[in-house]
């Protein structure tokens, strides 16, 4: 079935025609039966859990994600599950405004592969991550999130399950990562937490409104069952003398798969790894405190396959319908990670789907190549059904890309007959502006995002961009030099204020949780790339930051007035290293001033990454224009951005162009 939207080949300069797309079914052997012809294989799904203890992100995880290896080029999509991310009060705070550092790493990681992050939920320490490769983002669709509180009868998240669930090729998938009551005698209250989870956790839509409702589910996390009977001394021993199938059976997990009604159907590998907890810190040697904790495989990861209808046929299928399989491919453990008590296990499975959807909702059609301004022309055809929005946007991505949002550019999809073109099968027609495009030689990809989903619904394959650079840069980057010598001004940053085609819509995400970040470069402090001697959660980045940074001024009579708050508000939290993390800044007559001893002052404002339409001001420009509006009535929009907030502005269905 197809991965990619074609790429039709155009001459330089005209506009790439609009054919019916060619479709790829897979070859049929001649023995196979109608019902195996049907059938669509993913090569295969990777899961990783891993209780991190509250530990700092190492600084190497190709090994746990198999990267760099043969496996890594058939693996479709990751779905990393992480328990006892540290989650005290400071590090929430920065957490709820900018990317965990965990997060930030697997993204790091994975984008140079060409995985996007699908979706990521979070409930205190426990995190869950959902990557596919981007040519299956269409495909995945109806992607919703929820977690369920269990600690502390149910009112503190330190305990209970969080949730991803998406229509994979049409088939619905859930992914569960739980974090489960601890020590041996809990085993009841790990299967009452169990069985609330799954009672509590509901979705929206006309299918799969409980997570055993899914075709297929995940369930994956740690777990916290333990070996039973058996003495520390014999499992250590059954562990040295790797005999680890004498202790199968007191595994309570295992004794739990045959007498609990509520894991009914859920699979798992054979444990041929040695128990993951409990480990000394930094070491592969088991627990020698004075608990002397007895080792246990406290994380695991279990699949179940919902059972077919009756009554459909012969086996419980439609005829025409091949059979959803799962095989278990790796089941292991990777002893290299010290940073935790816990050791991460990773399981790679391949899953074969009935084939349903292999036709993108909205097909884009490009020249291969951008070399002038005028050719920055896309087309792009919706499918029968497809609900279009007037905040639709197509996004122009340099491949490599993190996530939906990390876009270069961006064109609202607001073809004048984009209903017409809807109801007659028709391609609809927009173009980049010159400004928008980006200068120099690149590989890119254009993906259409749908407001209705909060997902792209269609992608192209790379091509390229080779556009002259622009002399602009250098002129510009001289003149803020010498305006940030003279000590009587102050840049002033203005976020737009506009409405948002992206207005972060929270029905299909119900946790309360920060997951990623709305804003693409919202970091009031170094990026992974640019911490210098700070921990980096980022393998690759160990430069400075530039020493040749302009400092933002104030007026003199400007910092006495205001010496009081600033204090109060730049104290509001700390870096590891001491130094003031949050900035030092005033609201007064609706302007944003920046403290001129603050570290924001001294940052550069072109890597603050606040948005995408970041203005420079003076305070005399900036107090004058909003005086002229002010006398008219009104203060002036500011232009809009797919992940702006909300604010004035008209309708986009009155054609005002962002």
């Amino acid at each position: 079935c197809p991965k990619r939207s074609p790429a039709t080949t155009s001459r330089p300069g005209r506009v790439p025609p609009c054919p019916a797309p060619p479709r790829c079914p897979r070859p049929c052997p001649a023995s196979s039966s109608p019902a195996a012809c049907s059938s669509f294989v993913l090569p295969s799904i990777t899961v990783v859990t891993w209780n991190v203890g509250t530990a700092m992100p190492p600084n190497d995880v190709t090994s746990l994600l198999h990267l760099n290896t043969g496996e890594t080029n058939d693996v479709d999509m990751i779905a990393i599950g992480l328990q006892e991310v540290n989650s005290k009060i400071n590090k929430r705070l920065k957490d709820a405004l900018f990317t965990d550092q965990w997060s930030e790493l697997f993204m790091d990681v994975l984008s140079p592969f060409h995985f996007i992050l699908v979706s990521t939920v979070r409930m205190q320490g426990v995190i869950l991550l959902v990557f596919a490769k981007y040519y299956h983002l269409p495909f995945l669709q109806n992607i919703q999130t929820d977690c369920t509180r269990t600690g502390l009868g149910g009112y503190w998240g330190n305990k209970g399950g969080v949730s991803v669930r998406l229509s994979i090729f049409g088939h619905m998938v859930c992914f569960l990562n739980c974090h489960l009551p601890a020590h041996l005698e809990k085993a009841e209250q790990r299967k009452e937490d169990f069985a609330t989870i799954l009672h509590m956790q509901q979705f929206e839509g006309p299918v799969a409104n409980g997570i055993l409702d899914h075709d297929l589910v995940f369930w994956f996390g740690d777990l916290n069952f333990r070996i039973e009977s058996l003495d520390i001394c014999f499992v250590k021993y059954a562990i040295d003398s790797n005999v680890l199938s004498q202790l199968w059976e007191k595994d309570q997990l295992n004794i739990a798969k045959s007498t609990w009604p509520v894991l009914r159907g859920f699979q798992e590998g054979p444990l041929n790894f040695p128990p993951t907890f409990k480990f000394d810190v930094g070491t592969n040697k088991y627990d020698s405190s004075a608990k002397k904790r007895k080792p246990a495989w406290t994380d695991r990861i279990l699949w179940k396959i919902k059972p077919p209808s009756k009554g459909l046929g012969t086996g419980g299928h439609r005829p025409s319908q091949g059979v959803l399989s799962v095989s278990q491919l790796c089941y292991c453990s990777h002893m290299e990670y010290t940073v935790s008590d816990h050791k991460p296990v990773a399981a790679i499975f391949a899953v074969q789907f009935p084939s349903k959807v292999d036709k993108p909702l909205v097909e884009i059609y490009v020249a291969d190549e951008w070399s002038r301004p005028e050719q920055a022309v896309v087309r792009y055809k919706m499918a029968v059904g497809f609900h279009r929005s007037s905040w639709d946007w197509i996004g122009l991505y340099r491949v490599g890309f993190r996530h939906p949002k990390d876009y270069v550019s961006y064109v609202w999809a607001r073809s004048d007959d984009g209903e017409r073109c809807l109801e007659k099968q028709l391609c609809a027609q927009v173009m980049f502006s010159e400004e928008a495009l980006p200068k120099g030689n690149g590989e890119y990809i254009l993906g259409y995002y749908s407001n209705t989903s909060s997902s792209i619904a269609g992608v192209t394959e790379p091509f390229q961009i080779s556009l002259p650079r622009s002399e602009e840069g250098s002129s510009s980057t001289d003149s803020s030099g010498s305006s940030s010598e003279e000590d009587d001004s102050t840049l002033v940053l203005l976020a737009p204020k506009s409405r948002s085609p992206s207005p972060g819509k929270m029905k299909r995400h119900r946790s309360r949780s920060p997951s990623l970040a709305k804003f693409q470069g919202l970091i009031l402090r170094p990026s992974s790339r640019d911490r210098g001697t700070s921990r980096s959660p980022s393998p690759q980045s160990r430069c400075s930051l530039p020493r040749n940074i302009p400092t933002i001024h104030l007026p003199q009579e400007e910092l006495g007035h205001h010496e009081v708050k600033s204090k109060e508000l730049g104290q509001a939290a700390e870096s590891p290293d001491g130094s003031s993390f949050y900035q030092t800044v005033q609201e007064q007559s609706g302007l944003r001033r920046v403290s001129a001893d603050s570290s924001l002052a001294r940052a550069d404002p072109r890597s603050l990454g606040l948005l995408p339409a970041l203005r420079l001001e003076m305070i005399d420009q900036a107090l004058g224009r909003r005086r002229d509006s002010a006398d008219q009535g009104h203060y002036p929009c500011r232009r809009t951005s797919p992940t702006s907030p909300p604010g004035c502005g008209p309708s986009p269905k009155e054609g005002r162009s962002p």
